[in-house]
């Protein structure tokens, strides 16, 4: 089963979603450059340090593998970022940093509150996603003054001391947020530069770009992420979406109490 990524404004544009889950991240290189051969506009990659599923069986890392994939084509690359608890903003920014001054115009993270699932490794508490959405913008601003050249001591959810980084990129790239609910898309318009959300009916994507515009984020790129399940014949589909996704019909309000693929895995059975 497939994801794929389509930004939701007046110009559409058809991105690959790299599902680091599912494939070995060798693999999952091929296949991008397979995708920008096959006419795909952009690659987008998630950021897992455990797959959904054990069935699934992968979890590259990811600032590795963007870094193959910026080299090994001419296409665009994004991917999610849950700074602040597995990730410090500092390294980051300076991971952003770097990237976007090797390739510069052609890199952008969507900074995201984290799941249970990878930031649960850390042995540390997991915030309620009230506190963890202060967070996140705590640790976006943080990325913003570090790649804009600014010293920087912070002390809040996240803390920084004296951070500077001395390789900054020509142009800036932008920092988008990952939003599920309407509630987090307002509330992202006011600070990120775009948005990325699920896509399941077309009324709730509408309805997620229209609260991200109320909340400061009209003009601004909105991507939603699709879900398919590609395969020779309907049956071998439905097979590989049961046995990839079904972790997906767990509902979100049990997110927070599943920290391991184990976890999952029984719940969806």
């Amino acid at each position: 089963m497939q994801r794929g990524t389509i930004v939701v404004t007046s110009l559409t544009m058809l991105v690959y979603h790299a599902s680091h889950e599912q494939f070995a991240p060798s693999r999952l290189l091929r296949l991008a450059i397979a995708a920008e051969q096959a006419g795909f506009s952009a690659i987008h990659s998630s950021d897992h340090f455990h797959p959904w599923s054990v069935r699934q069986a992968e979890s590259g890392f990811a600032f590795s593998w963007v870094a193959a994939v910026l080299q090994a084509t001419s296409l665009p690359v994004s991917m999610v970022c849950a700074p602040g608890q597995r990730y410090h903003p500092a390294i980051v920014a300076q991971a952003i940093a770097t990237l976007s001054e090797m390739y510069p115009d052609r890199f952008s993270v969507e900074l995201g509150s984290g799941e249970a699932l990878n930031e649960l490794i850390t042995g540390t508490a997991w915030p309620s996603k009230n506190i963890r959405n202060e967070r996140l913008l705590e640790c976006a601003t943080v990325i913003r003054k570090l790649l804009n050249g600014e010293k920087v001591t912070y002390h809040g959810h996240i803390n920084v001391k004296d951070a500077r980084l001395y390789t900054l990129p020509e142009i800036k790239p932008l920092l988008f947020c990952c939003a599920l609910s309407e509630a987090t898309a307002e509330w992202a318009g006011s600070w990120a530069d775009g948005l990325l959300t699920t896509a399941g009916a077309t009324k709730d994507v509408i309805a997620k770009k229209a609260k991200f515009e109320k909340g400061g984020g009209k003009g601004k790129p909105v991507y939603a992420q699709f879900s398919f399940s590609y395969a020779t014949s309907k049956d071998e589909a439905i097979e590989g979406a049961y046995q990839q996704w079904r972790s997906n019909l767990i509902g979100v309000e049990k997110l927070d109490d599943l920290s391991t693929p184990e976890q999952f895995d029984q719940l969806a059975e």
